[in-house]
Parts: C-alpha cells; sequence; structure tokens
C-alpha cells in the first residue's frame, strides 16, 4: 500500500465480531499453509481468557494484522516443546494468570499491507503488555519459511548463522531479531505440516529488563536513587565526637533532601592524626586507626536515625597486626558490609606501611547493587569491570589526592568505568588544608557524579558537580531504568559487545 493512501492506522482489542474478516486476513496471510487459520471457537477462548492479549492493527479501518498471546509458567514447558503442547492441544488451557512469561501464539500482516513497519507496532505492544504484567519476557517459535531451499545443504543451526550474518534472507527471522528478539534454540516438530520450515522452528525470547522477582517483602527496589556526596573540609578537631558533630551534620543535610546514600571521602578523619604529630607517620595512623569501631559504631546509628545508607569513605584500620585502608557501607536497615582497597598507592606503602585488601564485591541495597572502590583502585579498570559482571548499578568512589594531577587521574578513570560498564559512577574528596599533620598537607577535590555518554544521558557524561575546592554538598537523582535501557538499546553496548571469544576476566575465589 501507498503511505500517501493512508489516513489512520490503530490498534484494538480483538473481539469476537471481527473473527470473519480476521479468517479472511490469516488466509491471505498463510498461503503457503492451508486451512492454517484458527477457528471461531478458538478465538473466543483466547478472547475470554486473556483480552488484553489479542490485539489487531487496522489500516483505514481495514484488519490488517493481528498478535495473539497467552500468559505461561515458563518453567513447566522449558526450552524444548512443541506449538500443540505449548498451546495445550490448541485449547490454551495452558493459559496461566499466574503465569511468568508472555508467549507468542501467532502473529501476522496481510501481504497488501506489509512493509508499513505495522508488525514493529504488534511487538512493540507486546512488550508495552510484558512490562505492564511484570513479566520475565517474550517467547515464541519462529518459523523459518526459507529454509526448505536450503534443507539438503545447511542444518538448521547454519541456517540460522547465515541469517544472522545476513548471507541468507529470511524474512520472518530476520524481523523478529531486528526488534531485540534473539535466538535460544532449535525447536524440531515444532509445528506440524508447516514443510517451508520442514517442522522446525527457532526459539525466539526478548527480556523484559525491567522485570523484578515478586517478593513478599514490603518494599520495592527504587528506581529513582538520590545521591548525597559530602565534599569534607579538613579542618582540626579536638576529638572524635566533633568529627561526627561535623559528620552528622552533612547526614542531617543530605538525609533533609531525602537522599538515598551519602557519602564520604577517604581518610575524612585525618584531622584526629594531629595529636599524634610528635609520632612516625605509621604510628601516628595506627593511632587514628583505634577509633574507628567507634566511627563504624556511630556511623550505624545515625544510618538508622536519618533513614540513609551511609558510605562512610575510608579509615585506617589494623587486623592481625597490619594495617588496611577500609570503609563500611551503613545500611539504613542497621546491617553493616565492609570493603578494602585493593591497591595502595606507593606513598601509602612507604610513609604508613599499608598494605593491599583482597575483597572485592557488591553490595545489596534497597537502591540495587552497588560497587565501593577506594581512590587508586578505580584507576584499576578490571575491579570496576568484575563489580558490573555482578549486576553493579551505582560505583562510589571515595578519595583523596593532594595535587589536581592525582585529582585528574581519579576523575578521568572514574568517567571511563562509567562508560565502559554502564553504570553511574559517584566520587567524593576533600578540601582544604592539614598544616599540623604530617603526610596529609593539601588537598584538591571536586566531587562529581559521572554517567554513560548515549542519548538517555547528559552529552559529556557529567550528572552532576561540586564546586572545586569548596565545603558543600552535591545532591543528584540517578535513573536505574535508563541503565538497563541502554544495555539492551544503547548506540553502543560497550557490555554486550565485549569479544568473550578472545578474553576473559575471571576473579579468583
Amino acid at each position: 500500500m501507498d503511505v500517501s493512501g493512508i489516513n489512520n492506522v490503530s490498534l484494538e482489542f480483538l473481539k469476537y465480531e471481527d473473527y470473519e474478516e480476521l479468517k479472511t486476513a490469516m488466509i491471505s496471510a498463510y498461503k503457503t499453509m492451508p486451512n492454517a487459520y484458527w477457528k471461531g471457537y478458538h478465538i473466543q477462548t483466547l478472547i475470554e481468557k486473556f483480552p488484553e492479549g489479542q490485539i489487531i492493527i487496522r489500516v483505514n479501518n481495514q484488519l490488517a494484522g493481528c498478535a495473539l498471546s497467552i500468559v505461561i509458567d515458563y518453567n513447566q514447558f522449558g526450552e524444548n516443546h512443541t506449538y500443540r503442547e505449548i498451546t495445550g492441544n490448541f485449547t490454551f488451557s495452558t493459559h496461566d494468570e499466574e503465569g511468568d512469561m508472555l508467549y507468542g501464539v501467532d502473529v501476522f500482516i496481510k501481504p497488501e499491507f506489509r512493509g508499513l513497519r505495522l508488525g514493529r507496532r504488534l511487538y512493540d505492544y507486546r512488550k508495552e503488555l510484558c512490562e505492564k504484567y511484570n513479566l520475565k519476557g517474550i517467547a515464541f517459535g519462529g518459523r523459518i519459511p526459507n529454509y526448505h531451499k536450503y534443507i539438503n545443504d545447511l542444518s538448521p543451526k547454519e541456517y540460522i548463522e547465515k541469517v544472522r550474518s545476513r548471507e541468507i534472507h529470511d524474512p520472518v527471522l530476520n524481523f523478529q531479531i531486528s526488534n531485540d528478539f534473539h535466538p535460544v534454540r532449535i525447536l524440531k516438530g515444532y509445528l506440524e505440516g508447516d514443510e517451508a520450515s520442514n517442522e522446525y522452528a527457532v526459539l525466539l525470547r526478548w527480556d523484559n529488563i525491567y522485570y523484578e522477582k515478586p517478593s513478599k517483602k514490603a518494599t520495592t527496589k527504587k528506581k529513582i536513587v538520590r545521591l548525597g556526596l559530602i565534599q569534607w573540609q579538613m579542618r582540626l578537631y579536638k576529638n572524635i565526637d566533633e568529627v561526627m558533630q561535623q559528620a552528622e551534620y552533612f547526614i542531617d543535610a543530605v538525609s533533609g533532601y531525602r537522599s538515598d546514600f551519602a557519602l564520604f571521602p577517604e581518610f575524612f578523619n585525618a584531622p584526629l592524626m594531629a595529636d599524634y604529630n610528635h609520632l612516625s607517620e605509621h604510628e601516628a595512623i595506627k593511632k587514628l586507626a583505634e577509633y574507628t569501631s567507634s566511627f563504624v559504631n556511630k556511623f550505624t546509628e545515625l544510618a538508622i536515625s536519618y533513614n540513609i545508607n551511609i558510605i562512610t569513605g575510608s579509615m585506617p584500620e589494623v587486623r592481625n597486626n597490619k594495617l588496611y585502608n577500609v570503609g563500611y557501607l551503613c545500611k539504613r536497615d542497621g546491617t553493616i558490609e565492609r570493603y578494602e582497597k585493593i591497591h595502595v598507592t606507593p606513598d601509602e606503602v612507604k610513609v604508613w606501611g599499608m598494605q593491599g585488601g583482597s575483597q572485592l564485591k557488591t553490595f545489596d541495597t534497597d537502591c540495587g547493587k552497588i560497587g565501593i572502590l577506594i581512590c587508586y583502585d578505580v584507576e584499576f579498570p578490571e575491579l570496576s569491570r568484575l563489580l558490573a559482571e555482578d549486576g553493579m548499578d551505582i560505583l562510589f568512589v571515595p578519595f583523596l589526592t593532594d595535587t589536581q594531577n592525582g585529582y585528574s587521574r581519579v576523575r578521568l578513570c572514574s568517567q571511563a568505568r562509567a562508560i565502559e560498564n554502564e553504570c553511574f559512577v559517584a566520587i567524593a574528596g576533600s578540601v582544604g588544608n592539614l598544616p599540623n599533620v604530617h603526610n596529609m598537607d593539601i588537598q584538591f577535590a571536586q566531587s562529581m557524579v559521572f554517567t554513560p555518554c548515549d542519548f538517555s544521558f547528559p552529552t559529556n557524561g557529567i550528572k552532576a558537580e561540586a564546586t572545586p575546592n569548596t565545603e558543600m554538598i552535591l545532591i543528584a537523582d540517578v535513573d536505574i531504568d535508563l541503565l538497563r535501557e541502554l544495555n539492551q538499546f544503547g548506540a553502543v553496548r560497550n557490555l554486550k559487545d565485549r569479544r568473550k571469544d578472545i578474553f576473559t576476566l575471571t576473579k579468583k575465589s
């Protein structure tokens, strides 16, 4: 049909009164398969069981196409089934209102309406329906009607590979792949009487990136997450109480804006070493380490009372007579988790005698999975890639840098991590100076929140930025759903397009 002759295109729910027009359309669409049309009682059953799953598309008030669907419990059938089995011997008794997968029973466009991308509208409707009902995805057996031309030369698997590489054109399979459906396996003997496909079909799936496993808990994972970054001013404090008084001031401020996270910088409590300036640097920081358990206890209390997840930056800690750079995630539900700096800087080794940690993991929170890397660690891309492979959505980087050179390394590497791992990255550092603390004289920082660079994100990949070298808080909202969309539909897809056939990255257990 000439596009210029189209006055109206509409999607409508299928009604039984449409049956005779639907029958005519099915006969026209399936000319190579005589009698391949649904009877009136089939359509009546589908409409009664699942009215929202039966949709037609009209062009200039003519029925141009149709999509029929049911919901199934996918585990009952698995990935090796026939069309007869999936439809309950064509009774649709397999439809399950408590099921987890939308199954495509049929979809077609009349020949005279093909080329108008009407099929895409039907598939888009199915995807929206899938998201509405929180189903895992869409599955169906896709015919390969051109396979009969190659049956003597190619196995079904070889045929599909050649279709995917565009060596062979298959109008059905090409269309489905272009609409984000991925082949799962070959189904043998799927549709009786489908001679053109030699009764083979391709099990195709589309995964709902918004699917959430049903939970009995009275909580849901947040999609819009508010980050509170604390750009901490280094100043002298008399004791731990004064430090925590300032910390609580900032926690109160960011929680007042209903932030989900408060991020403190690396070694924010270093001013307390001023009392030990007469000792060697190594002994002074070991004295600072004696305060760590008290800080953790106080942060835990604040996380609960202010209803916010607190990332405590980092603090020195002695374990088994070894000195580590560690931090704690104090969740608002009262639980505590620990993280370690894996790569300590040459200066930390030389001046303080610090050891590198060995613990690397993601953390489950009420806002999804997060990762935390302390300063220098973000300059090693392997660490954040492992976290991304474990499902990390937000990477937090508490840092401490004295010069702009050091800060630029942290900033640029953090921004790269956001792009290559399709995640948000939040960095927070300290500003000011500590003339009475050895090895902590000056600080340079600009706290920021980075995003991937794609159409749904800022073009420069910067969601928010603080004023350089100024004590302040930075509040920013990040939308986790945008990461899911990027992973599936981004202009580039860094996580999906990795060449795992030529390299692998593994974490030692």
